[in-house]
């Protein structure tokens, strides 16, 4: 397919205009209270209440929009602190072929478990709730990046500029700060971003199961575990709603950083 770069540009524009009105919404409501009104329970979509009312006659809407407010800032948090784990890792394989060793080992040995399984065993171990998810997906999440990151670091250490200033006299910190990491960023922005999507769908997968946030929170995670005890008895908006949120929350930043990276290749 032929590159286009104003179609590129039209993606990241119209999906970054999209996740700001989203971003902004979802703030505007998240100070919101939700009432409880036991005689308004499980009422399907109307005039009066557009994604209908939860198990307990809450105004679904507020309570998706909240939610997608939480997960939005579980899944940066995550996402940027997992970047920050990469980066450093993806450093050390730079200081000397030891360090190097260790770091793959260790690399290695994470992309060999369950993901999901390590996801909940860190989530379980610290507690749950929105620190434990932070902590559980960013633990988890940047080995991949590393590995991309460090196979950079080698190459670009290999260059002739690079070992020129290493035979100039300059330390190795100095080196990765002025010529290693103003090559590296671009590509740990893009990473980083394009993590925040599996983020954003494993912190609701561990609230789904039940490892995740209090019951009182607000979260899709919670809102799609909560729906699946009615669907029996017909509530499908209980879990249709959460999970378009869900996923269309996943596609839009999913298509900023993509229209991003390809951008960012042209240029470069």
């Amino acid at each position: 397919m032929t590159y286009n770069p104003n179609r590129a540009l039209l993606r990241l524009s119209a999906s970054l205009l999209l996740l700001l009105s989203l971003i902004a919404y979802g703030v505007s409501v998240s100070g919101v209270d939700v009432s409880v009104d036991l005689l308004a329970r499980r009422q399907a979509p109307s005039s009066a209440f557009w994604f209908g009312t939860d198990s307990l006659g809450r105004d679904l809407w507020l309570r998706c929009f909240q939610g997608m407010t939480t997960s939005l800032q579980i899944g940066l948090i995550a996402a940027f602190s997992s970047g920050a784990l990469a980066m450093l890792a993806s450093s050390l394989c730079a200081v000397n072929k030891t360090l190097d060793f260790i770091v793959r080992g260790v690399i290695d040995s994470l992309l060999a478990l369950p993901h999901l399984l390590l996801l909940v065993l860190i989530c379980f171990t610290l507690g749950g709730g929105k620190q434990g998810v932070i902590l559980a997906v960013a633990l988890t999440h940047w080995p991949r990046l590393a590995l991309i990151l460090r196979g950079e670091i080698l190459r670009i250490r290999e260059t002739d500029f690079v070992m020129l200033s290493y035979r100039l006299g300059n330390s190795r910190f100095y080196c990765w700060r002025h010529h290693l990491l103003p090559l590296l960023l671009p590509q740990w922005i893009i990473g980083t971003l394009l993590m925040f999507p599996h983020a954003v769908l494993h912190s609701a997968a561990l609230s789904f199961l039940g490892f995740g946030l209090a019951p009182h929170d607000p979260s899709l995670g919670l809102l799609l575990a909560d729906a699946l005890r009615y669907l029996s008895s017909g509530a499908w908006w209980l879990a249709l709603f959460p999970g378009l949120i869900l996923v269309g929350l996943v596609l839009v930043f999913d298509q900023f950083a993509r229209a991003l990276q390809q951008l960012w290749i042209r240029i470069s």
